[in-house]
């Protein structure tokens, strides 16, 4: 009787030690505890530590409480030119209502990322295809990536799950047509070149032929300005020796004063006689000046 009561005792202790260890449920920094009870979630435990559950009746799942990547499969999709491309990219997402998750997706990975295959591809292709083909490839760079997550919305959070990023690891024209587009590409842009040159050459030329016309008229109002100073300077030289002269006396000294300048300029060459007949105008004023 002795043995079988401490049989039955260490069966009590190991009975109580099993379900005290069933009944603690330890919950780590990066994932959520999720409660069911007889199958559906009782309630969920979101902050790290230890708490507890009723041994036997409840269970418990665990769920990722970090951030994911899922790296999506490569798809074609068409750009609003009719021209194919080839996208490659993956998401980071993360569960941040995890008994939403669990009521919508039955708290499956797998099933989330089907469903964000689904969605993501959908919002690319319409956001692609809504694009031409050049923008497509110059907006790598981050408005192809914010487009796709405006065009997602909130449609993730019925699911409890939020997307934070949508990158492109390579968005590429198919290898069969790759070279053409390029080479398209390549005359497109020079010809847009050629036009601003064109553009250029001619806005300079008009800068240069407004700039020669400006600088002809003011040449031309220079030469106006000029001869009316000369001519008002002969003017004024003419009534400066008009007043000068005014007089017989001075009358008959500028005469004088003429007349050898003209005798002076009729003197050329080595021989510096000169005869004058008595008769001629500047013998008569050397006559006259006795």
């Amino acid at each position: 009787m002795k043995s079988i009561k401490k049989v039955a005792l260490i069966v009590v202790i190991l009975a109580a030690l099993i379900a005290g260890a069933s009944s603690i449920v330890v919950t780590q920094e990066n994932e959520y505890s999720l409660i069911r009870q007889f199958g559906k979630i009782d309630h969920v435990v979101a902050e790290a530590g230890i708490s507890f559950k009723i041994p036997f009746i409840q269970s418990v799942d665990k769920l990722p409480k970090q951030v994911l990547l899922y790296d999506l499969p490569s798809s074609d999709v068409i750009t609003s030119d009719k021209k194919t491309m080839i996208c490659d990219s993956y998401i980071l997402w993360k569960i941040t209502d995890p008994l939403k998750f669990a009521q919508t997706l039955n708290a499956s990975i797998a099933n989330v990322e089907g469903r964000l295959d689904v969605i993501v591809y959908n919002s690319t292709k319409n956001v692609i295809s809504s694009t031409t083909q050049d923008d497509v490839i110059s907006g790598r760079d981050g408005e192809l990536s914010a487009a796709i997550l405006a065009n997602i919305g909130s449609s993730l959070d019925q699911y409890g799950i939020t997307l934070l990023s949508f990158e492109t690891k390579k968005l590429d024209l198919p290898g069969a047509n790759k070279a053409a587009v390029y080479e398209r590409m390549i005359s497109e842009r020079d010809n847009i070149a050629a036009t601003y040159t064109a553009e250029g050459s001619s806005e300079a030329q008009i800068i240069r032929n407004t700039t020669d016309k400006e600088v002809t008229v003011l040449l031309s109002e220079a030469d106006k300005e000029a001869a009316i100073l000369v001519s008002e300077g002969e003017a004024e030289y003419m009534r400066i020796l008009s007043e000068a002269y005014n007089d017989e006396s001075k009358q008959e000294f500028y005469s004088f004063v003429r007349s050898l300048d003209a005798l002076k300029n009729s003197m050329k060459g080595g021989n510096k006689t000169v005869i004058l007949s008595p008769d001629s105008p500047i013998a008569q004023i050397f006559y006259g000046s006795r």
